[in-house]
């Protein structure tokens, strides 16, 4: 009689990721995409549990699971085997969903803003639920004082009975507003009153929001190249021109911008520690820059979402405060400090736009969560966001020499990387006649989270760099993984 073939499950949960998800997850996955096919024969339970170091309930109740709901049969006295035919219900969701193109959308007739989107969705769709190493925009998260926000949000909560009885202000929790007034006045040298904060869910809706006020059909926008390819696609969407201009070792060029696209109406910017190349904005161009906008009536958007990750030196003082004419739209967030689950920002307006951007918040989602605004307002009072600032500074920077060191010292011969003043990513330069796809195709076998600079860029040729993400890892684990990589590389390939 033929034995059936018994899947590779070592090497198989190995690649899915199997540390971080579920039996039932991961084997559902794999019969899914293909990988576990029908009439595999699975594992005992007990040489499951023993394969993968985990408890053998957690394997039986997977198994349980799996076979319930039809993925999975068991043969009395023969074994578990994948089933012949599987939920149709589920099948329907493995489609590739690289064949949503532009010309299906046009079919479906849906809205035009998808064909402004596509071509950024397929170059960097979210990689949710996975923590891969040297990942992009994430913080500290280790260092998140869990128990003691657990605390503040369980005593918000046991003093919130009237609170969410009713929806609360679209500008957001005025405790909290009144505290950050205090505070970007005196970290950022912002000059506002509490009137003109407005609570929003993180920077991307602060843009939407900013984009929805502001712009019309084909104004044009100044935008970084290389910049954030976020804002390029939701301005992108919102069907204005987007200008690229270049950037250097002083931050955006705005004599360039000035000439090459004298009718902008929005300026995006990130003065402080420009995505992704980590420039700051001259103090001459910052002046030259709200001059200009001044002057041809045009709005500034001030991205300050890196400043707290100033290492050697004080923030530096935000556009914002500079600003004598009202042009500029000032946002913060709290999930590169917090954690990147933690959707709160805030916007600091002009006072002539205070009652536009809270109509247009309000018909966006009406008001942000009131739990997090109550408890992020006592976390700031009661000293312990600047206790945490203070902390995660030290051990961001400890970090960031931590992965050049290892840089420096195991692949030296293919990146060329210096420190910076502040951030939680370092741009790693390769060095001339190194093929910027090898060195990517080891960082995505060893499952690092890196990215090619070339995603942020539209029309800049200069981009032979791969940005690592450090602040989210241990010394220990940086350390380990670029070994990981350099031992890589010297196997497959020849440098």
């Amino acid at each position: 009689m033929k034995r059936k073939p018994q899947a590779q499950f070592p090497h198989l949960l190995l690649e899915a990721g199997y540390i971080k998800e579920s039996v039932y997850h991961t084997i559902r996955n794999a019969i899914l995409d293909g990988r576990l096919t029908s009439g595999i024969k699975l594992p005992s339970s007990r040489a499951f549990a023993e394969m993968m170091s985990i408890s053998r309930n957690s394997v039986i109740a997977g198994f349980e699971r799996l076979t319930d709901e039809g993925y999975l049969v068991t043969k009395q006295g023969s074994g578990t085997y994948v089933a012949t035919t599987i939920p149709d219900e589920l099948i329907r969701f493995t489609t590739n969903p690289k064949n949503n193109n532009k010309s299906q959308y046009s079919a479906l007739k849906l809205s035009p803003v998808l064909n402004h989107l596509t071509t950024l969705w397929e170059n960097s769709r979210p990689n949710t639920n996975k923590r891969q190493f040297f990942n992009i925009g994430i913080g500290c998260v280790d260092q998140f004082p869990h128990d003691l926000w657990g605390r503040l949000l369980g005593r918000v909560w046991r003093k919130s009975k009237h609170e969410i009885t009713h929806y609360n202000h679209p500008d957001g929790y005025l405790p909290l507003r009144k505290i950050l007034v205090d505070y970007v006045r005196s970290t950022r040298g912002v000059n506002c009153r509490e009137e003109q904060v407005i609570i929003v869910n993180g920077t991307q809706q602060a843009i939407n929001l900013a984009a929805k006020v502001l712009l019309q059909r084909g104004d044009c926008v100044w935008l970084d190249d290389p910049g954030y390819d976020s804002a390029r696609a939701i301005l992108a969407a919102s069907e204005a021109t987007i200008s690229p201009i270049p950037s250097d070792s002083d931050g955006m060029d705005i004599d360039y911008a000035a000439e090459h696209c004298p009718d902008a109406k929005l300026i995006y910017t990130a003065p402080s520690h420009q995505f992704p190349l980590g420039t700051t904005l001259s103090l001459a161009r910052r002046l030259t820059m709200l001059e200009w906008a001044h002057q041809n009536n045009a709005w500034i958007f001030e991205d300050d979402y890196n400043s707290e990750f100033r290492y050697l030196s004080k923030p530096i003082q935000a556009l914002q405060g500079l600003d004598t004419h009202q042009r500029v739209i000032y946002a913060g967030t709290f999930s590169k400090m917090m954690y990147p689950g933690f959707r709160l920002g805030f916007l600091i307006v002009p006072e002539i736009l205070i009652e536009p951007f809270t109509m247009v918040k309000y018909y966006s989602d009406s008001h942000s969560g009131y739990l997090e605004q109550a408890a992020l307002a006592q976390f700031i009072q009661e000293g312990h966001y600047a206790r945490h600032v203070r902390k995660i500074r030290k051990i961001c920077y400890s970090r960031q020499h931590t992965l050049i060191n290892a840089i420096n010292q195991y692949l030296a011969h293919i990146f060329e990387v210096t420190p910076t003043d502040s951030g939680i990513h370092a741009v790693c330069w390769l060095k001339p006649d190194i093929n910027l796809q090898s060195i990517l195709s080891a960082c995505h076998q060893l499952q690092f989270g890196v990215q090619p600079l070339s995603r942020y860029c539209i029309n800049n040729q200069n981009n032979n760099a791969i940005l690592f993400g450090y602040a989210a890892h241990t010394e220990s684990e940086i350390t380990k993984n670029i070994i990981a990589l350099s031992q890589l590389l010297e196997s497959t390939i020849k440098i």
